[in-house]
């Protein structure tokens, strides 16, 4: 796994890119790596707050993110400066890559909120994921983008993020 198991804790710097930029780039620290699934904990990672209308991040939020190297999608878990839970942030993206110190994730646009009490459960962003050309450049991405959304979405509806995230 070359540097890349359970043990190997410390920091490592999340990097988000998007239509072949790099977005945000942020340090974490790393909880776990089993192989599969890369856990890490980073602070809001924006100077100011951002509003959504559904949920407010801002300086002092804390999240708690899931990738996977085998999912097309990314989970984070988002809690107030107290430790009040938010809810889950929810990406969709090409399987995560970590090397060396990096983890490299590219978003594909489409997005899903959770809130903590479980009774919103949206999908974001489906206007951005059309007008990003993935539907005719990369047919396949994108069918796996759009099944990624579904599965999220059925797993937030049903309960499903404890056995996920667990």
């Amino acid at each position: 796994m070359s540097g890349n198991s359970a043990d190997s804790t410390g920091g490592l710097e999340v990097v988000l890119r998007k239509a072949g930029r790099t977005k945000i780039r942020y340090p974490a620290r790393l909880l776990d790596d089993d192989g599969v699934r890369v856990v890490v904990h980073a602070d809001w990672a924006s100077p100011g707050v951002r509003d959504f209308g559904f949920v407010r991040f801002e300086p002092g939020d804390v999240f708690t993110e899931h990738y996977w190297r085998d999912r097309w999608y990314a989970v984070k878990e988002v809690r107030d400066a107290r430790g009040g839970l938010k809810g889950w942030y929810c990406d969709i993206t090409r399987p995560a890559v970590r090397s060396g110190g990096e983890l490299v994730v590219e978003d594909l646009d489409l997005d899903l909120w959770r809130s903590a009490d479980g009774t919103a459960v949206l999908r974001l962003d489906e206007d951005e994921f059309a007008d990003s050309g993935l539907l005719t450049s990369d047919p396949e991405a994108a069918a796996a983008a759009l099944a990624a959304l579904d599965e999220l979405e059925l797993l937030a509806r049903d309960g499903g993020f404890t056995a996920l995230l667990g």
